[in-house]
C-alpha cells in the first residue's frame, strides 16, 4: 500500500471515530465543516467537554481508543486516550492500546 493510500484510509477511520465520538456527546453540527478539515475540527470540538466530565458512559471507551489509534497525527493522539484512561482507569486503556498493537 503506498504512503498516500494508507494516510487516506487512517484520516478516513480516524474521522469515523471522531464523528462517534462526538455524536456519543450530541455534538453533531461539529461534522458540518469541508471534508478536508472535518476529522481535526471534531477532535477540538469533543478535546473540552470530554476532559470535564469525571465519568463516560461505558459506550464512549471503544470509539475513544479508536480514534486515539487511528489518529494520523501522533501529536495529538492523547485527546482521545487521555480521557478514556481517566474515566476507565489506565490498565484497561493500556490493555486495549496493546490489543490494537498486537493486531
Amino acid at each position: 500500500m503506498a504512503d498516500e493510500e494508507h494516510n487516506e484510509a487512517a484520516g478516513r477511520s480516524f474521522l469515523t471515530c471522531a464523528v462517534e465520538v462526538a455524536q456519543l456527546m450530541d455534538l453533531g453540527n461539529a461534522a458540518d465543516v469541508p471534508e478536508a478539515r472535518r476529522a481535526r475540527h471534531v477532535a477540538h470540538a469533543v478535546r473540552k467537554p470530554l476532559l470535564e466530565r469525571a465519568h463516560l458512559p461505558e459506550e464512549f471507551f471503544a470509539p475513544l481508543m479508536a480514534a486515539a489509534v487511528y489518529d494520523p497525527d501522533p501529536s495529538f493522539c492523547l485527546w482521545f486516550a487521555e480521557p478514556a484512561v481517566y474515566a476507565f482507569g489506565r490498565r484497561r486503556g493500556t490493555t486495549a492500546l496493546l490489543d490494537y498493537l498486537a493486531m
